[in-house]
């Protein structure tokens, strides 16, 4: 299995480490610059390429780790070649290029795999199967918190910029959308607030959305890029009628110091999860991915499922900038 990467910062770098512990080959990499791309992909013998395109022409599976505002071309382009697609997540910044894109893959026949990583960290996924046993009956209520940094760039910072990243209401808090999907099934209404929508130019920002389920489920979800870097906490309560789940990735730090000092140039450009295993979940993402492609297995992430939480992101946007309830209808059937 040939494997080509597309973009080569923090994101495309843990997906090229992730690749070396498969069986697959890293044949090549791309990124805006060479010179950016050609060390990472001299740590893997992979070959710099000058361009998207010629990078595609001799790959099986095409793994694109670019910023959201250009996947949609670049899925296109793959589908259109006939490539299995790896995409990080938001699979596209909107909901119409989102369906789109997985209608042109079903018309292609390609499998678009996205990646919504935190379905593969074991506390959400103890969890997840918790609920799926019954042990704590049907759940009412969900609360999801991630909080971190802002996003940081050295040049260009196109996460701050929310024609491309969709900012806090999406690039963060998707991870939560996707999961509480996971849990309670299909969204049917969003109502979200945000602390940018008033006032812009603050250094901080915090985001609050109110999923209602089409199952009854209520799943409150916040998210915070409020902290000094490296902070980044995360928090699981789901509440049934028969029991309750909860994790704090805090839960066995005796005490905490939350103090600003300098700029955190050592930190990453985007808050990473602590995990205490192994095996990173990145990895294990990308294992699982390679796997059902040897095995035509289907993997814990669909196409569908990528669309689904843009959705939900799209909507919350929208709720923040309205002030008022945005209700869910599916794209899918009308492109298909």
């Amino acid at each position: 299995m040939k494997v080509g990467i597309v973009g080569v910062g923090f994101m495309g770098s843990t997906h090229a480490e992730a690749w070396s512990q498969t069986d697959a080959s890293i044949i090549g990499m791309v990124s805006e610059s060479t010179d950016e791309t050609r060390p990472v992909a001299d740590k893997y013998g992979a070959k710099t390429y000058p361009n998207f395109e010629s990078l595609l022409k001799d790959v099986d599976v095409i793994d694109i780790c670019s910023p959201t505002h250009l996947h949609y071309e670049m899925v296109l382009q793959a589908a259109d070649e006939g490539k299995t697609i790896i995409c990080e997540k938001p699979l596209a910044r909107t909901v119409e290029q989102a369906a789109e894109m997985v209608c042109a893959c079903r018309r292609a026949s390609v499998q678009l795999l996205v990646a919504h990583v935190v379905r593969f960290f074991p506390e959400y996924a103890l969890a997840k199967s918790t609920v799926e046993e019954g042990q704590i009956g049907k759940p009412g209520v969900i609360r999801l918190t991630r909080g971190s940094y802002r996003p940081k760039k050295p040049v260009g910072n196109w996460f701050l910029d929310e024609e491309k990243s969709g900012g806090i209401l999406m690039d963060l808090m998707i991870h939560d959308y996707d999961f509480a999907r996971w849990i309670a099934g299909e969204v049917e209404s969003v109502f979200a607030k945000k602390v940018s929508t008033d006032n812009p130019d603050a250094p901080i920002d915090y985001g609050l959305a109110v999923l209602k389920h089409k199952s009854g489920t209520l799943s409150h979800i916040a998210g915070a890029w409020a902290y000094p870097p490296p902070i980044f906490r995360t928090h699981i309560e789901i509440a049934g009628d028969a029991g309750l789940i909860e994790f704090d990735s805090d839960a066995t730090a005796p005490i905490h110091t939350l103090l600003s000092q300098g700029k955190g140039d050592d930190a990453p450009d985007v808050g990473l999860p602590s995990n205490p295993l192994e095996e990173n979940p990145y990895t294990t993402q990308i294992k699982e991915f390679y796997q059902s492609q040897l095995e035509g297995s289907a993997p814990r992430v669909s196409a569908e499922d990528g669309l689904a939480a843009v959705q939900i992101a799209d909507a919350a946007i929208q709720s923040a900038e309205s002030g008022s309830p945005v209700f869910i209808k599916s794209l899918l059937e009308e492109k298909s």
